[in-house]
């Protein structure tokens, strides 16, 4: 749609969208004192066009129609949210910057939003100063304090292991216990989480403060003990994410033991794949997930999966819908054997920083997911995140939806406890009226999205009557989103920012993202996240000057705290050093994303580099998606799976290019295969991923040494979506 200016915006072009006359005039009147004010397009003018004349109710047409208006001469990377310099102050960056700005950068602190970037520069140039202001911010308490925050090993030293150092060496300390306490954050009378069924929509939310919580996991801390496994042995969790999951994660960790986590979208061969990767000796799960009138069977599927013990929550009273094995226990007998216990402290087991907590799975480019442990530091770098960037903070009511299997789940858990806010958990469908009114009802502070769910609400306007208003702000993170569809997220709760958040399993937390001190311009970044230096590399490799606009492959400086520093299955050093360039000294940490930095100091992902794609914020390998294919039918020589990007910006669409045997094959044909290859892939990887479309082709783009080049596929497929599609 072609927009105007707002000068030439008439009260007829307002009518137009379906406002009345008398309403059309007032606003038309308003627009036009803002104009005379701060101008014809200005960041100031939206954001006084967002605080006096856009609500919810209002037709989204007409949002944009005064977005783009205002913006038509700006250029890219327009401002759609500013901070407000008092509201700033009370951020917890913006308290600490005060009290201790001067003393981080001397005579050129001003105040928060000015001296914002130089902070996070700071961060990085002086990363023990940084870390013990915050861990101290976080009232972060060790049973051994470290010998010191960072010691720092330099090329050609004898450590591969800690390519960018070592942290907290010498340090004892417990996460899940770190979430429980009471301290200057919390009161044990204070909201630990808060959360609904669904089909329980006209009920009020219910509440279990830190105390009920405590309880709850020392509780399941005894019982497990009663098992008798060795400490830091490997318990699996394939459970969707509620107050259960939430209070056996905690459990698992404040008695020393290990979690494991596992999606419970996943098909029983990549259950048993990620059990035995890890040894898990034990596995909890419930016998099944009721999501509207469907009864989706997950007990039955850890069978298939040749388990070892379970521990089974029923769904449905204390019945199973089938006769649990010899040897499992129902959740109720589990807990029998503890229940002398019940009320009374169970003392955290604190660990070396370095022990493992949990082990999560991020797919490779081999086929076989890569198991990466998180330590005893990671859940803290994923609370400091949220921490600076996403501002949460006591009295906050945290909502993601996600799950245990992936790392937002627990992410989710240290970022809302250990800044002692509340976790909110909706135990049902997130895309639906149902979690809409409990976003409401619950009064989130913070909502967490991916943007396909974002795209699902929009497109059924699930969101329409109900008071998003106690929002403070937005994340986003998982897949790439989309201008329009998150300008319509942000007139849901009265133009709060959204703060996009990119990072991967392997890091704990985010390398990039937003902040509340600084303009968020729609889908893009506006900074490196605190202490982590970005370098995009030129086509021979070598990194470009840090503030010049560019776009090339991302690497990460080394010193990342709580980044892994091993992985189960594979060589780590191989996998993110190996052959890297050296920059000061320290060879740069291999990320694989393809990212812009802008003229205006914005940044822009563009997808994956190698052979990974992200499909409803899940990365995959192409060759897992290819193994399933290939086998469909008989006729199909090979395959090749490709993540494009959609004309309009937004998530990665999965299209398969097939080469046949017989080279004859119709239409028809390729609309009956993208049928067989989205039930193959549904039953027997993850049931939420979809093939958008099918080519067919005469060969595959190969390298010299007989590679398949998916990038070059990538590209043409991009360039020319309508080929052969279906």
């Amino acid at each position: 749609m072609a927009y105007k200016s707002l000068t030439s915006i008439t009260v007829s072009d307002i009518e137009s969208v379906g406002i009345s006359t008398e309403v059309a005039s007032a606003f038309h009147r308003r627009l036009k004192e803002i104009i005379a004010t701060h101008g014809a397009g200005t960041p100031a003018t939206w954001h006084n066009i967002t605080n006096t004349i856009l609500t919810p109710d209002l037709p989204f047409s007409f949002h944009q129609m005064l977005y783009y208006a205002c913006y038509i001469d700006f250029g890219p990377d327009p401002p759609a949210w500013i901070p407000d310099p008092e509201c700033a102050l009370s951020t917890n960056v913006g308290q600490l910057l005060e009290r201790r700005g001067k003393e981080f950068l001397g005579s050129a602190y001003k105040d928060p939003i000015s001296s914002f970037s130089d902070f996070q520069k700071f961060s990085v140039s002086n990363p023990e100063v940084f870390w013990k202001n915050v861990l101290d911010e976080m009232n972060i308490s060790f049973s051994t304090p470290p010998e010191c925050i960072l010691r720092e090993n330099l090329l050609g030293e004898s450590s591969l292991s800690h390519p960018g150092g070592q942290w907290l060496p010498g340090a004892s300390i417990n996460p899940a216990k770190n979430c429980l306490v009471e301290n200057a954050k919390r009161s044990l009378n204070d909201t630990a989480i808060i959360w609904r069924d669904e089909n329980h929509d006209d009920l009020p939310v219910e509440r279990m403060t830190f105390k009920e919580l405590q309880e709850e996991v020392w509780l399941v801390a005894y019982a497990l003990e009663a098992l008798a496994l060795e400490k830091g042995s490997a318990i699996a969790i394939d459970m969707p994410m509620h107050v259960k999951s939430v209070v056996i994660y905690l459990a698992i960790v404040l008695a020393g033991y290990v979690v494991v986590s596992i999606a419970d979208s996943f098909a029983a061969g990549e259950i048993s794949t990620r059990l035995n990767i890890s040894n898990a000796k034990v596995i909890f799960t419930q016998d099944l997930i009721i999501r509207g009138d469907k009864s989706i069977p997950l007990y039955s599927r850890v069978v298939e999966a040749k388990s070892p013990l379970a521990v089974v929550i029923p769904t449905r009273g204390s019945e199973f819908s089938m006769e649990l094995r010899n040897g499992d226990f129902s959740w109720h007998d589990f807990l029998d054997r503890a229940n002398s216990l019940k009320g009374k402290e169970f003392v955290a087991v604190e660990q070396p920083g370095e022990a493992f907590t949990n082990i999560l799975f991020s797919s490779g480019t081999t086929g076989e997911p890569k198991a990466i442990p998180w330590t005893n530091i990671t859940p803290l770098k994923a609370a400091e995140d949220a921490w600076c960037h996403l501002d949460i903070r006591k009295g906050d009511v945290v909502s993601w939806p996600t799950n245990l299997g992936w790392m937002m789940g627990p992410w989710l858990v240290y970022a809302s406890l250990i800044n002692g806010a509340s976790m909110a958990l909706y135990n049902g469908s997130p895309l639906g009226s149902g979690f809409a009114k409990f976003v409401q009802d619950a009064k989130v502070t913070m909502l967490g999205v991916i943007p396909s769910i974002v795209r699902s609400w929009k497109s059924a306007n699930s969101t329409s009557g109900y008071d998003w208003s106690t929002i403070r702000c937005f994340g986003s993170t998982g897949e790439a989103s989309n201008v329009d569809e998150y300008l319509w997220l942000m007139g849901r709760a009265l133009y709060k920012p959204v703060i996009e958040y990119c990072g991967g399993t392997e890091i704990g937390g985010g390398f990039i993202t937003g902040s509340l001190l600084q303009p968020q311009s729609l889908a893009a970044f506006s900074t490196p996240a605190m202490c982590c230096s970005l370098f995009i590399l030129d086509e021979e490799g070598h990194p470009i000057p840090q503030d010049v606009p560019g776009m090339g492959e991302l690497a990460l400086g080394p010193i990342m705290f709580g980044a892994s520093i091993t992985l189960l299955n594979a060589d780590h050093y191989d996998v993110y050093f190996k052959g890297m360039p050296v920059y000061n000294g320290k060879v740069l940490r291999r990320h694989g994303d393809v990212f812009e930095r802008t003229a205006k100091g914005y940044y822009h992902a563009h997808g994956r580099a190698d052979d990974t794609m992200n499909l409803g914020g899940i990365k995959v390998s192409s060759v897992e998606i290819e193994r399933l294919c290939n086998g469909v039918d008989s006729s199909i020589l090979e395959t090749a799976a490709i993540g494009v990007p959609p004309s309009g910006g937004g998530p990665e669409q999965l299209v398969v290019a097939v080469v046949f045997k017989n080279p004859s094959t119709t239409t028809q044909d390729l609309h009956q295969l993208r049928i067989s290859f989205n039930s193959a892939l549904q039953k027997k990887l993850n049931p939420l991923f979809r093939v958008s479309r099918v080519v067919s082709l005469p060969s595959l783009p190969r390298t010299a040494s007989n590679k398949v080049m998916r990038r070059v596929l990538r590209q043409q497929l991009s360039e020319n979506n309508q080929s052969s599609k279906i």
